[in-house]
């Protein structure tokens, strides 16, 4: 049976998390070579260890949002494969959950830097690769509250309606090189940031703030990152072809509320 990435190179930053983990297996079951982009050095050993295949997995360490590090993975995977072919833009942070008059410059400044600015950077420097290859697949992470308000996470939801504008604009500017960029927008997922999250609402009785959420959810339930995994599938292949500069929810049924 054919693998829908079989040979081509991709890029997932934010690797570690539970998200990009999920991603990574995805694309690596599928036949793509996986660079794995993460802050945490013993985490993304640890990754590297578990896929334990040298040939198909690269692992750097990298702060997405300083341009040298960005500058340096990018440059690193070119001069060991040569091409760029699918970049998942998904590293993130929830930052703080808070009202938004409670929420300082600091909290700002910290969610927007990586959000926000990871995600230029990222566009920055892959889109010109691809832009020559004449062709490639861009997913950016953003989430269900980059779509609508998200009480509580104001800064949270501000920087990830930001990635859709980001989205939009360099899907019109890459188009003509046959360059395709597109963004997902989860509902909550079964993860690590959802537990943070859930403690930091409720630490006494995290399962009730889960209950809450869920609620919110037609589907009744967290998403899994498998279910995601399957859709960044989907972007990355050929499958996808003609579809650039658009918003895939994969939220249970929030958007249809």
């Amino acid at each position: 049976m054919d693998r829908k990435l079989e040979g081509k190179v991709a890029i997932i930053t934010g690797a570690a998390g539970t998200l990009g983990t999920a991603i990574a297996e995805q694309l690596l079951a599928e036949g793509a070579k996986v660079a794995l982009i993460d802050l945490n050095q013993q985490a993304l050993d640890e990754l590297v260890e578990r896929f334990n295949n040298a040939e198909e997995v690269l692992g750097l360490v990298a702060n997405v949002s300083v341009e040298e590090d960005v500058k340096r993975y990018v440059g690193r995977v070119i001069e060991h494969w040569g091409s760029i072919d699918i970049f998942m833009n998904n590293a993130g942070i929830i930052g703080k959950t808070a009202p938004l008059t409670e929420q300082t410059i600091t909290d700002f400044e910290a969610i927007m830097n990586l959000n926000v600015r990871g995600v230029f950077l990222g566009l920055k420097y892959v889109l010109p690769i691809m832009s020559a290859q004449k062709k490639g697949s861009i997913i950016n992470t953003s989430s269900v509250s980059g779509l609508m308000g998200s009480s509580g996470n104001s800064l949270y939801s501000a920087s990830k309606h930001a990635v859709v504008g980001l989205t939009k604009t360099a899907a019109l500017e890459v188009a003509r090189d046959s360059v395709r960029v597109n963004s997902i927008h989860p509902a909550p997922l079964i993860s690590s940031m959802m537990e943070t999250i859930e403690q930091s609402i409720n630490k006494e009785e995290p399962t009730q703030v889960r209950q809450k959420i869920t609620s919110r959810i037609p589907l009744g339930r967290y998403g899994q990152t498998e279910e995601v995994a399957k859709l960044v599938l989907f972007l990355a292949s050929d499958d996808s072809q003609f579809i650039t500069g658009s918003q895939y929810r994969i939220d249970g049924g929030m958007g249809a509320r």
